[in-house]
């Protein structure tokens, strides 16, 4: 897939204010600081789209780009380490869990894990959350430059085993690196194939 334009739309606190549910939607999520925005930028081939930064929970809101006037790329708030008020914790994860479950075109959810460590439980309890909700997923490990090629290859291993002690089958996953662009090609794939999915039964 060649990314021919990429344009920020709108950020919304409630998913029923979110754009006409007429196109195929990803969203990505992950702990805070996890890498979310370069990945996005990459992907997108556009540097300044969303928004990077070293503070974690700079994302509070449901952002929507739009890209190749085709399909809607959704930047969601982290989860995790934020420092923020319970109740604004309480509000972020009611928010998270609305647009998940309702959102009626969301195609996939893409978790983004820190390939630089071992399996943590917090990502482990938010993955089994879409099991319960029945959300597709798939993971994209990210900064896997930040690591030796062998420290990253174990802890992605690492990370998969754990899903499979309660897991029948695993959702594909991706290792990345924003840096060297490691990835792009395989998840725009993915996204290229499930747009035609979604124009056949549309």
């Amino acid at each position: 897939m060649v990314i021919k334009t990429a344009e920020y739309l709108i950020s919304n606190v409630d998913w029923e204010k979110c754009p006409t549910p007429d196109k195929p939607e990803y969203a990505f999520i992950g702990r805070s600081n996890v890498g979310k925005s370069s990945v996005i930028n990459m992907l997108a081939n556009n540097e300044k789209l969303a928004k990077t930064s070293g503070t974690p929970g700079k994302t509070q809101l449901i952002n929507h780009f739009l890209i190749n006037k085709e399909w809607y790329l959704v930047d969601l708030p982290g989860y995790g380490f934020a420092k923020v008020s319970q109740s604004q914790r309480k509000s972020w994860e009611r928010m998270i869990e609305d647009y998940l479950r309702k959102r009626p075109n969301l195609s996939n959810v893409f978790v983004l894990i820190d390939s630089r460590h071992t399996p943590q439980k917090l990502d482990i309890d938010f993955i089994s959350k879409l099991g319960e909700w029945n959300v597709p997923f798939q993971i994209i490990f990210t900064k896997a430059d930040k690591n030796s090629q062998l420290e990253t290859s174990r802890n992605v291993k690492a990370f998969l085993n754990k899903l499979r002690e309660t897991w029948q089958f695993l959702p594909a996953s991706y290792v990345t690196s924003a840096v060297k662009k490691t990835g792009r090609d395989q998840i725009l794939a993915f996204i290229e194939e499930m747009n035609a999915r979604f124009q056949r039964i549309a």
